[in-house]
């Protein structure tokens, strides 16, 4: 089961990683919020600092650690796409933990905590996407069917 576990994780990674790269530094910086909310780049570093909390909170006696982007500092592309990368193995390290109980799981059991960050990142997708086709830079209707092709990716 830990196999198809990783390998959920990693195909959702290249997903997002896929959309990510397939957005040009302007479109990261479309937002839809009118009062300072989170911009596409920003979105994407929260979906890295949840994988992070998760990992801090449930797997503390691990040792890992990675970076955080606070809200109010200013970030960079390069580093919040090495953060997804980062926290990807992250999480991988800590789905095989949790098979030997150095890590604490959802009382649900694993499946539903891999479903737990699946949704998460893919409610950002659909934010991302969303905000890049209200200012007018809406992907190429190719990755955006992509993104659901989970058995090629």
């Amino acid at each position: 089961m830990i196999d198809a576990i990783l390998e959920t994780l990693r195909t959702n990674n290249r997903i997002n990683l896929m959309l990510f790269d397939a957005i040009d530094d302007e479109g990261m910086q479309c937002t839809l919020s009118k009062r300072g909310g989170r911009n596409v780049l920003r979105q994407f570093a929260h979906m890295h600092d949840v994988r992070r909390m998760q990992l801090d909170s449930r797997g503390r006696k691990l040792g890992i650690e990675l970076r955080k982007f606070p809200a109010k500092e200013p970030i960079v592309r390069k580093d919040v796409r090495d953060a997804l990368e980062a926290s990807q193995q992250a999480l991988e390290q800590f789905f095989r933990a949790m098979e030997t109980g150095e890590a604490r799981c959802f009382k649900k059991g694993p499946v539903t905590y891999l479903a737990y960050f699946v949704a998460h990142d893919a409610h950002h997708r659909g934010n991302i996407l969303l905000t890049l086709k209200e200012h007018g830079r809406a992907v190429h209707k190719d990755l955006r069917y992509g993104i659901w092709d989970w058995d090629r990716r």
